[in-house]
């Protein structure tokens, strides 16, 4: 099981590298591109013509879906539905990262908009979770989260020990 989840990492990794390199190539970010407006909308283009991210997204689905231990059924009701709540969360994010960014003036607006964003995105994992107790228990909804959590630690984990310069020269 550790080998198939280091296959995994390593795949994340990889991919995370090479859209680092890509922006690194460019100057400034892609993202700083679109209008705040654009990312509302569940179609948006960014995200299908990034095959990368899509193939991070398919890793994280897996992954949740074996530490859940699906049925079949319950499979086939929850990953639609999870990416749902993925792109809805994923959007209000973004937003907020905007709302935060260096472009934007300081001051109560930008405060106001980042509570908003907060009460937003908790609004999404309410309404989620909801959805998810209809498909699962109790116990396996509370998993979804701590099986993100876990996924994302050793992302990060995994880039913090590829980060770490060599010693003893």
């Amino acid at each position: 099981m550790i080998n198939k989840f280091g296959k995994y990492i390593f795949v994340v990794l990889l991919i995370l590298g090479i859209g680092y390199n890509a922006f690194a190539q460019g100057g400034r970010m892609p993202m700083q591109n679109f209008r705040q407006g654009s990312f509302n909308r569940p179609d948006n283009q960014a995200f299908k013509q990034q095959p990368g991210l899509k193939k991070v997204q398919v890793i994280k689905e897996n992954f949740i879906s074996r530490q859940l231990a699906l049925t079949p059924e319950q499979s086939e009701r929850f990953l639609p539905l999870y990416r749902q709540y993925q792109q809805e969360s994923g959007n209000i994010r973004h937003l907020k990262r905007l709302n935060n960014s260096d472009a934007q003036a300081n001051g109560a607006d930008q405060v106001n908009k980042d509570l908003y964003y907060e009460r937003q995105l908790v609004d999404i994992r309410q309404r989620y979770t909801e959805e998810f107790l209809k498909i699962m228990p109790p116990e396996k909804v509370s998993l979804i989260f701590k099986s993100e959590r876990a996924f994302n630690d050793e992302v990060i984990r995994q880039l913090n020990e590829r980060n770490v310069p060599p010693s003893g020269n």
